[in-house]
C-alpha cells in the first residue's frame, strides 16, 4: 500500500510555500523539512522582504527545524525544495547534515551540482525530479510576468 506521506506530498507542501514567495514579489522557492514523516518547518523565500541576500527558503527552513528540534543536526530529516539549492544552501544543507534532500526543478544557473557537487554531507542521499514540470513552471511564471 503506497503512503499518502510520499516524495509527492512532501513536494506538493514545499510548491504551497513557494506560491506564497511569488504572491510576495520573492523568486517562488519553498522548502519543507520532515522528520518522521512530519514536517517540522516550512519556508520560502524572504530576500526582498528581510533585505537580507541569505534569506533563501532553505536557510530558513533549516533555522527552523533546528529550533524545533533542539539540535543543529538534522541526520534524520528530509528537505523538499522546489529548486535545486544554491552553493550557499547546500553547504548550510551539509552542515546540518540533513540525511535526504529533494528537490523539483533544477537550476543551470545556480544550482550547486554545477559549481560545487560536493557540497552536500557525503552521507546525504540527494533525489532531483519530484515534480520537476510543476517547480519549473512557478519560476517560469514568475519571471515571464516580470519582464
Amino acid at each position: 500500500m503506497m503512503s499518502l506521506l510520499d516524495d509527492t506530498y512532501f513536494m506538493k507542501q514545499a510548491l504551497l510555500e513557494a506560491r506564497i514567495a511569488a504572491e510576495e514579489g520573492e523568486i517562488p522557492v519553498g522548502a519543507v523539512v520532515v522528520c518522521n514523516d512530519r514536517i517540522i518547518a516550512r519556508a520560502h523565500n524572504q530576500t526582498e522582504r528581510l533585505n537580507d541576500p541569505t534569506a533563501h527558503a532553505e536557510m530558513l527552513a533549516i533555522t527552523a527545524a533546528t529550533g524545533v528540534l533542539g539540535a543543529k543536526y538534522l541526520t534524520n530529516c528530509r528537505l523538499y525544495v522546489t529548486v535545486e539549492p544554491c552553493i550557499m544552501c547546500a553547504g548550510a544543507i551539509g552542515w546540518a547534515q540533513i540525511g535526504t534532500v529533494i528537490y523539483g526543478a533544477r537550476d543551470e544557473k545556480k544550482g550547486y551540482s554545477s559549481f560545487s557537487p560536493l557540497a552536500m554531507h557525503p552521507k546525504a542521499t540527494i533525489k532531483m525530479g519530484v515534480l520537476e514540470q510543476e517547480c519549473a513552471a512557478e519560476i517560469v511564471a514568475f519571471f515571464k510576468k516580470r519582464r
